[in-house]
């Protein structure tokens, strides 16, 4: 079968730095191929440069370089415009960034169907919808007139892909197209895709997130400093890995499996068991309403020393607000939070402050949170009750627990990587020595081995400290590693709890067995995550 992309030696560079260095691979019609490997590695450059768009000042060089038939190395912007969207659509993981903001939805898929005159001007609008319901978006006609803003993560994603399909290419790039989405939206973008794939389309996606490119691919490239380190099937690449980076990427994926364990090494995890007669923290009859909508209704919880209270539920059923509650950050229309049996909610402000160092937050995108102005010595500073002389030296401290290196307290957080932000936010939290960690959603967009050395991060405060944590997230897998207990939630109600190997193994509630069942798996039984060492 003819190949839509073929790339020999592939080879781009960035100011004299090889970034992409002789790697090889071809899509054919109707087969998905995917590109996995950390931040740094060479994914998102390689699919970009597949489409002409490698960047200002790069330079591409390769053996061979084909795409819908043409040699690339000849083409002129003109022709990689034309095969943009006509040849190829293209998906990228943040739909809100992706999507122009001045623009309805429908208005951005028209430009596509205009652009390569798919239909006539006057079927645009109904091309549109027809798009928009072909990815299950519910009330076309409704959704086409808003603006990327007005819709969910899910919704946002599937109308990228309705414009990357607009023009019906016969293949789509998809660089980490589910990351952060909640699971049970992350199965309908993947059964989307694989549609399109079973109709003959080819896809080649990119994705640090192994699961995801377990139920979908046929092949996998493994990259790691801009080469590829080991390809073959999905299944044999999943199921018996050759290289140690890629066994290394498998045994740092968290699941049940890995309950006991530290996600880096494999080693068992010394945990002392949590203190069930200290309870630290409380909910009774938590509800809170945002004008007529409810979005927490009768939420009761406890949360002892040492232990972790895993929250999971989609987009919309309360998690976060319920963390703000539990970080006195809102206060509940009805019930109330205790801190160590005295009340936190419906306290003045001057009567919560000096408690605030007891319960601290580690969010999802630290970056946000920080102010940028700041260097991270005094992000990290700034909750610390010390004389000035104290302060540098438990900066330091901190730094070190966390991993990172002393010359990072002069750096600002634009200048780190995700997962050093992430460490600077946990030093951050942990300064104050708090009894509660509230984790919203801390990990959801790292690397799988970034992933894995903040959970064992966590872990290890826990350990030391016999710190509780409040830990949101819409990966079961994260969650069945690391909670003890855990609450379903779902529009604002907590329809499911309990321990949480018997809540995942055993789910009661149908929206919990729905959850459950969302999750992608590999094709292959034998192909579920191995052990650190195992391999061929």
């Amino acid at each position: 079968m003819t190949s839509l992309v073929t790339v020999e030696d592939l080879r781009v560079s960035f100011g004299g730095a090889e970034v992409v260095g002789g790697i090889s691979l071809s899509v054919a019609p109707g087969e998905c191929v995917a590109i996995v490997g950390e931040s740094g590695s060479g994914k998102s450059v390689t699919a970009r440069t597949l489409l002409g768009l490698a960047g200002p000042g790069s330079e591409v060089r390769a053996g061979a370089f084909r795409v819908s038939g043409g040699d690339a190395l000849a083409f002129t912007p003109a022709d990689w415009r034309r095969l943009r969207g006509g040849f190829a659509g293209l998906v990228l993981q943040d739909a809100l960034v992706s999507l122009d903001p001045l623009r309805t939805v429908g208005a951005e898929i028209a430009e596509v169907l205009a652009v390569h005159d798919v239909v006539p001007r006057a079927r645009r609008a109904d091309r549109v919808l027809e798009l928009l319901d072909a990815v299950g978006v519910p009330e076309p006609a409704t959704r086409a007139g808003q603006y990327p803003h007005q819709l969910s993560g899910g919704l946002r994603q599937r109308a990228l892909i309705a414009s990357a399909i607009a023009a019906d290419p016969p293949l789509i790039i998809a660089d980490e197209p589910t990351t952060a989405l909640d699971v049970t939206v992350q199965a309908q973008i993947l059964r989307l895709l694989a549609e399109r794939r079973a109709a003959g389309t080819a896809l080649l996606l990119i994705s640090h997130d192994l699961a995801v490119v377990a139920s979908i691919a046929d092949r996998i490239l493994v990259m790691k400093d801009g080469r590829i380190v080991e390809e073959g099937p999905a299944s044999d690449v999943l199921s018996a890995p050759a290289h140690d980076y890629t066994r290394a990427l498998l045994a740092a994926v968290p699941s049940a499996a890995s309950r006991g364990t530290r996600l880096t090494t494999g080693a068992p995890r010394a945990r002392a068991t949590p203190d069930l007669s200290a309870r630290v923290l409380a909910g009774t009859g938590l509800a809170r309403s945002y004008g007529s909508r409810r979005v927490v209704h009768d939420v009761f919880f406890t949360l002892h020393a040492g232990e972790t209270l895993g929250v999971v539920g989609e987009s919309g059923s309360g998690k976060t607000t319920l963390a703000r509650l539990v970080l006195g950050l809102l206060e509940p229309g009805a019930g109330q939070v205790t801190l160590h049996g005295q009340p936190w909610s419906r306290r003045p402000e001057r009567a919560r402050r000096p408690l605030r160092p007891r319960i601290q937050l580690v969010s999802q995108n630290p970056l946000d949170s920080f102010d940028p102005r700041h260097t991270v010595g005094r992000l990290i500073a700034e909750p610390l009750r010390l004389p000035r002389a104290g302060r540098r030296e438990r900066v330091l401290d901190l730094l070190a627990r966390v991993g990172l290196p002393p010359g990072t307290a002069a750096r600002h957080p634009r200048e780190l990587s995700g997962g050093q932000r992430q460490r600077v936010a946990i030093a951050r939290a942990l300064g104050p020595r708090p009894d509660v960690l509230v984790c919203d959603e801390p990990v959801s967009a790292l690397d799988v081995s970034i992933q894995a050395q903040v959970l064992d991060l966590l872990a290890d405060i826990q350990d030391e400290y016999g710190t509780a944590m409040v830990f949101i997230s819409h990966d079961l897998g994260v969650v069945h590693h690391v909670a003890d207990r855990v609450l379903v939630m779902k529009d604002g109600r907590v329809v499911e709890e309990g321990d949480v190997t018997e809540v995942f193994a055993r789910p009661r509630d149908p929206y919990t067995r729905a959850l459950v069942a969302s999750v992608p798996r590999p094709a292959r039984a034998d192909a579920a995550w191995i052990k650190p060492g195992a391999g061929r």
